[in-house]
């Protein structure tokens, strides 16, 4: 059996699922505008000791302002995630069941329900709009799925160049 091209795989499926999370975000955001204003990222950074200011800090891309820290953030997630589950999933298949489906409920259920409630960055999830935890829950399942259709590929084509 050949070795597993976790880093090809984590360089290919961490890039495309952030990007993945951020297009299910457009149709279906998460926050409403009043608790977008610092966004979960930004609030995580602020609770390390971040000051706001720079948590906030923008680049301008066609006139819009893009959070450059959250970026940094949602992206750092999505690699990590995506390594994680290309190494789990290497050792335990049933991580892959439903190609990713359960690993992003998992996912969405570790940080969105307690980690991140426990913490104080998000309201605890019965504080939250039921809008938020559809877009959320649904947000990680295809978020994972792409990771999965990576891992499917790059075992699949040892072609891939990078």
């Amino acid at each position: 059996m050949k070795k597993f091209p976790l880093c090809k795989a984590t360089l290919i499926g961490g890039f495309l699922s952030a990007i993945v999370k951020f297009g299910w975000e457009v149709p279906f955001p998460p926050r409403t505008p009043e608790r977008d204003a610092t966004n979960p990222p930004q609030t995580l950074l602020e609770q390390l000791g971040m000051s706001k200011d720079l948590s906030h800090y923008s680049y301008l891309y066609n006139e819009n302002a893009r959070p450059i820290f959250s970026f940094i953030v949602h992206f750092g997630f999505s690699f990590f995630f995506a390594w994680l589950y290309y190494w789990l999933s290497e050792r335990y298949k049933t991580i892959t069941l439903a190609n990713g489906a359960l690993y992003g409920v998992i996912v969405y259920v570790l940080f969105h329900v307690v980690i991140m409630p426990l913490m104080g960055t998000i309201p605890a999830p019965w504080n939250q709009p039921w809008e938020e935890h559809i877009s959320e829950l649904f947000g990680h399942i295809v978020w994972a799925w792409s990771i999965d259709i990576i891992r499917i590929y790059v075992k699949n084509n040892t072609s891939v160049a990078l």
